[in-house]
């Protein structure tokens, strides 16, 4: 053991422990951090990737959900947004399954162990990285760094930027990927163990073959999970074969020939890259054939930066945002669900101030690199090139270098990357606690900032629990995103708060003056309070911003059919039906129109598309038995309501809509059956019992008509009708009475 690897290890301020010990702490502190997250609901993205995802019911086979996107789109479509991550939809349907439904507890609980899962992980992962690869006569690996490598696990298991991924549901996915890039990194691992029992230089094929198998599997529960192959690919050339790129670098220039019978060319390292290459070329072709050629379409709200015109300022964002991403790394005090729209204004010109967290960074990362390829030290070689490439490797994906990504910044996608930081951090310290005197100092600060961000994970996991909690934290964090306005506003909408939310539509709308979505919203609101003239200026602008946007057209022809401009509104429904096929309740809403127009057989028809493409869609189904039963067509609309109530047996409204064509047909008793099944639903619906009282009073049950009308009327005072129907009813009996006394 080099003497070096035992004052690195003595040099962190913490307990020795032993491994069972060492594992248990780190999997209590991460279950600590993030328990309190169990019983949240699904918010923000698991509303689209679980609750309105196709993929997790029956409905979807398992055949298609190996076509379809994370979201439940399939891949072939424009709309897709191209993450392939089928294993991890394949755990949400089984989370669905066995939970009979959409209950979130269970879905919490299998990201909180899986967090757990992969912080205990790391424990092997970071003995291998501080204490180097050895293994005993037994073929045992030997943990030559026990505290180094459990205060990293520790500061890895307690990371407040990890909330996002435990907490929100959808981050299963990152949860998913380090569990297998690991496991792919440690397979690795496993192919060297003759390495170092007999001084030979064999090596196992199969478990380079286990280790590549193993990240595509990563790939396939989030796309970064294919990178573990150029981490592997770092790990043979710096702590397999001890490459030092300084002395390479020195017999290069000097011509030395020593350098052509090199000793990493001898270890078989280029057969292994090749090797790993190859797998890793076929896995991605592989992905490339599922997932068509064509890239997602983001737009610039999406990410501004990579939407610039001019390369040098994409340049200078982008390392912005990588300095604004290790700063969350170093200091995540400001965490947000989310940061586009705004949120990080663009910086447009040299002379901006944050040019030197650019250059902060930069002087950083090249001081490490220098060190990590030049260094002496095999020891600090091998911890900073490791503790780079789990930093940078696997964050690749999420740079814009290679491909345009749908995010400023996203704090899952650092859920990798922290494992490079926490190496890093941790070297520091012990160069730190080497350095200074008071070592008790070192370990306080040490044990103080383990147990603020322990308490910093309590806290931010109690706001990931619901999404009023969640979408108001943001606000003081990132006060000039408009999104996060605007799902404020949706929150409070969703709660019938609806002054509330103008308030907050209306700021998201000024912080984004193209923010349709917004607009389509606020208009929403406007349209229910009859502040038509508002409402439908903001979706005429919404349509003009965006024309592709169905829902937008659909609720402007609802304003202008309220106005009733009646041909602006069959074309602005036409329209949204244009840019969604399968748009249920535009055609519901095209048939309103017709029947107020008279035009009856478009109407019926535009109402049988809607319920053809959503066959629980009540109102159509009720506005289709209504419209035949008033133009006269018993039987047809008899025949509907049978139907409709095959498709939805427990709807009481259409009980009660099939009961009075029942009524009209003399069917008296079947009638009765179901507006009686309809109160028992709804017994608090005045129309209910005073149309029950009718087919009563027309069925000549006197006193059951007199009941019904009676509850009718208190439940209803001024219903139409009824009150005149009940004193009908009330001479009548009258009548009776007086020649039954006569």
């Amino acid at each position: 053991m080099a003497q070096s690897e035992i004052n690195a290890d003595h040099d962190i301020p913490i307990l020795h422990f032993s491994s069972f010990w060492a594992k248990s702490i780190v999997g209590l502190l991460a279950l600590v951090c993030f328990a309190t997250s169990f019983d949240g609901g699904f918010v923000f993205d698991d509303s689209e990737a679980i609750l309105n995802n196709k993929d997790l019911r029956a409905e979807t086979s398992l055949a298609d959900l190996w076509m379809h996107d994370f979201w439940g789109t399939k891949l072939s479509s424009n709309a897709s947004h191209k993450s392939y991550r089928p294993l991890t939809v394949l755990t949400f349907r089984v989370n669905y399954i066995l939970a009979g439904g959409y209950h979130p507890v269970g879905f919490h609980v299998v990201n909180i162990i899986l967090h757990c899962v992969v912080s205990v992980l790391m424990l092997d992962v970071y003995s291998i990285v501080f204490g180097g690869l050895t293994y005993n006569s037994k073929g045992r690996r030997l943990n030559l760094a026990p505290k180094a490598s459990l205060f990293a696990a520790l500061l890895f298991a307690v990371h407040p930027l990890h909330t996002e991924c435990v907490a929100g549901i959808v981050g299963r996915a990152d949860l998913l990927c380090a569990l297998f890039f690991l496991l792919s990194f440690l397979g690795y691992c496993k192919a060297f163990l003759q390495y170092n029992n007999k001084g030979g230089k064999q090596f196992s094929m199969s478990w380079i073959l286990m280790s590549i198998l193993l990240g595509a599997i990563a790939m396939l529960c989030k796309e970064q999970g294919i990178t573990v192959l150029g981490l592997n690919a770092l790990f043979d050339a710096f702590v397999i074969c001890k490459i030092n790129m300084a002395n390479h670098f020195q017999k290069l220039l000097h011509r030395d020939k020593a350098l052509e019978n090199a000793d990493f060319l001898s270890k078989g390292f280029l057969l292994r890259i090749i090797f790993m290459a190859s797998g890793g070329t076929a896995i991605l072709y592989v992905r490339w054939r599922i997932m068509g050629t064509g890239p997602p379409a983001f737009t610039e709200v999406d990410n501004p930066a990579s939407f610039a015109d001019n390369i040098l300022i994409r340049a200078m964002n982008y390392n912005y945002h990588y300095s604004l991403n290790a700063w969350l790394l170093l200091c995540p005090w400001w965490l947000c669900f989310d940061w586009s729209m705004g949120c990080i204004p663009l910086i447009k010109s040299v002379s901006d101030w944050r040019i030197i967290t650019l250059a902060a960074l930069w002087f950083c990362l090249i001081g490490l690199i220098y060190q990590a390829l030049c260094s002496e030290d095999s020891h600090k070689r091998r911890i900073l090139s490791m503790g780079l490439g789990f930093l940078i490797i696997p964050f690749l994906p999420a740079s814009n270098v290679l491909f345009r990504v749908g995010f400023v910044i996203a704090e899952r996608v650092i859920y990798l990357p922290s494992v490079g930081y926490c190496v890093l951090i941790t070297y520091g310290c012990s160069i730190l606690n080497r350095q200074v005197k008071n070592k008790k100092l070192i370990a306080a600060a040490v044990l103080g900032i383990v147990l603020i961000n322990v308490m910093r994970c309590i806290i931010r996991s109690k706001q990931w629990r619901s999404e009023e909690q969640l979408f108001k934290s943001a606000l003081s964090v990132c006060p000039l995103n408009a999104k996060v306005h605007y799902n404020v506003g949706k929150n409070l909408a969703d709660k019938g708060n609806q002054t509330a939310a103008i308030k907050y539509y209306r700021e998201a709308i000024r912080l984004n003056p193209k923010y349709v979505h917004a607009m389509n919203n606020l208009a929403n609101i406007l349209k229910e309070r009859n502040e038509l003239l508002e409402a439908e200026e903001l979706l005429s602008r919404a349509v003009q911003i965006q024309p592709d946007f169905a829902a937008a057209w659909m609720n402007l022809g609802i304003v202008q059919n309220s106005f009733k401009k009646f041909e602006e509104a069959e074309q602005s429904y036409w329209t949204a039906i244009k840019y969604r096929k399968k748009y249920p309740d535009c055609y519901y809403n095209l048939g309103r129109l017709y029947a107020d127009l008279n035009r009856h057989l478009d109407a019926l028809s535009a109402w049988r598309n809607a319920t053809a493409l959503k066959p629980d869609h009540s109102l159509a189904w009720n506005n289709l038995i209504i419209l035949l039963d008033n133009t006269g067509n018993l039987t047809q609309a008899e025949a509907v309501g049978r139907e409709a109530l095959e498709l939805l047996p427990n709807d009481h409204s259409l009980m009660f809509s099939l009961a009075n064509v029942l009524g009209k047909s003399q069917k008296y008793k079947e009638s009765e059956v179901l507006f009686l099944r309809a109160i028992k639903v709804n017994p608090n619906t005045a129309s209910y019992h005073g149309n029950l009282a009718v087919l009563y009073h027309r069925w000549g049950n006197l006193e059951a008509a007199k009941k019904h009308y009676e509850i009718s009327l208190k439940l209803d005072p001024i219903a139409p009708g009824t009150k005149d129907n009940y004193s009908l009813l009330k001479r009548k009996l009258e009548n009776l009475q007086k020649r039954s006394h006569g």
